[in-house]
């Protein structure tokens, strides 16, 4: 895709308070924020808080959370509870141009009107009734109690764009029903507030999930209604679980904060993962945000459903910290309270490591008492008499190691799994050359012949 050199790219991420962002919603703001960031442009996180009854302050407060703990910070901030008014006005254009008209069918009416239509094989369009009310009509209505619902006139002519993903897209207006953007109440529908809020803010590309696909065609024709400059648009197929379900904000399905909480995965496993699915590049651990940008290119969305695997985010993560260097452990580790740890710690464990948090385990062994497993200790004993003296290496090792052949005549696990067992409690972790220097003589002196230390 090329872009026109004045164009300023303006993109948004508008979710709703209403739920935890699970990692389909994190895909779509991560796609947003990198295609502005690999263009030079803004990044406007909206919050479309309209909705009284299931919006709340504390989701609002997470979904900021969420975006800052991955990195995505944002450019410009608006939420649509401030914004009313700019909504009513549009509503008011729109009336005065006779796109927008009250209607007075009650639900139950309408409802019957969408079975038989889809009875006879029908689509369930509006019929327009309400355009051949006449005045008698909406006051006799209005006597009896009505409050009307404002409806769009969609134009006859057809609707088509470019679809960043999905190629062209074209949809005719007869196919199109008329929708409610004012409810009886006078709450102002999604399809009115996100466009109006798109006009104001200069948003120049709506990146977005694909079941938004058919109002893409009602909001073109509100944008020209509204004389604001029509964005490119991207429609993403929806992410699902490893089953092939959806994901919902409601049902708390793969949030993001489990799994920042609960899991205690790193931010850029994730990002790493979201990514690429959905595209044919390969899923590599990336260190930075940086990596993401330049390696970033819309094109290469595919529009196969991609499927999260939360085995494949695990061991992302695995891979992620296997290579992270200490430069960028370091403020994670002391954020979790290993201020202590250095780059040969770091160095030693990090191959073990499936979360940060499991560095514990293994700060444990070299730093505080152990209960060694010997299943010999006449053996460990030898062992311990033939250490050498300190300072030691990760030469050591190797030197011991040696000694201990010589001495006994035993070698390979005979040899390896006793001492490790003895030294660390434990039969399988980091490699021993690298551990025992952390683990000292001293501690392994005792260990070896079979004390807590």
């Amino acid at each position: 895709m090329t872009m026109p050199r004045q164009m300023t790219i303006s993109v948004r991420f508008a979710p709703s308070p209403t739920g935890m962002l699970h990692v389909g919603n994190i895909r779509l703001a991560l796609v947003n924020w990198l295609f502005a960031r690999k263009a030079g442009g803004s990044f406007l996180l909206r919050l479309d808080d309209t909705d009284d009854e299931r919006s709340t302050a504390g989701f609002a407060a997470g979904i900021e959370l969420d975006l800052t703990w991955l990195g995505l910070t944002w450019d410009r901030w608006a939420r649509q509870s401030d914004r009313m008014d700019r909504y009513l006005e549009a509503a008011e254009r729109l009336k005065a141009a006779g796109r927008l008209y009250p209607c007075y069918e009650t639900a139950e009416e309408l409802g019957l009107k969408r079975k038989s239509l889809l009875t006879r094989g029908l689509p369930p369009l509006y019929d327009r009734a309400a355009l051949r009310l006449t005045a008698d009509d909406r006051a006799r209505f209005e006597a009896e109690g009505r409050r009307p619902h404002w409806r769009f006139r969609i134009e006859a002519e057809p609707v088509s764009w470019a679809d960043l993903v999905r190629g062209p897209a074209h949809f005719g207006g007869a196919t199109l029903s008329d929708p409610v953007l004012v409810r009886e109440d006078g709450r102002m529908l999604y399809t009115l507030s996100s466009v109006v809020d798109d006009v104001d803010f200069r948003i120049s590309h709506i990146i977005r999930g694909e079941d938004h696909v058919t109002n893409t065609a009602v909001q073109i024709q509100l944008f020209k209604a509204l004389g604001g400059a029509v964005p490119e648009f991207a429609h993403l197929p929806l992410l699902t679980d490893g089953g092939g379900q959806g994901l919902s904000k409601r049902l708390g399905s793969l949030s993001v904060a489990s799994l920042r909480e609960e899991e205690g995965l790193e931010p850029m496993a994730l990002l790493s993962l979201l990514a690429r699915l959905g595209t044919a590049d390969a899923i590599e651990p990336q260190q930075s945000l940086a990596e993401l940008i330049a390696g970033f290119d819309m094109t290469r969305v595919s529009r196969a459903t991609p499927k999260f695997d939360a085995e494949e985010l695990k061991r992302l993560n695995a891979r992620l910290l296997h290579q992270m260097p200490f430069t960028e452990a370091r403020s994670r580790l002391v954020a979790r309270g290993f201020a202590g740890v250095d780059e040969r710690f770091w160095l030693a464990v990090r191959p073990n490591l499936d979360r940060l948090a499991d560095i514990g385990a293994w700060w444990q062994v070299t730093h505080a008492p152990v209960t060694p497993t010997a299943p010999d200790l006449e053996f460990t004993r030898v062992a311990a008499a033939l250490l050498p003296p300190e300072p030691w290496t990760e030469a050591t090792w190797a030197v011991w190691v040696e000694r201990i052949k010589s001495e006994t005549g035993v070698k390979g696990k005979a040899l390896f799994l006793p001492l490790r067992l003895a030294l660390t409690g434990r039969e399988h972790g980091p490699e021993l050359k690298n551990l025992l220097p952390l683990i000292g003589r001293e501690r392994a002196l005792a260990r070896l012949s079979g004390s807590i230390a």
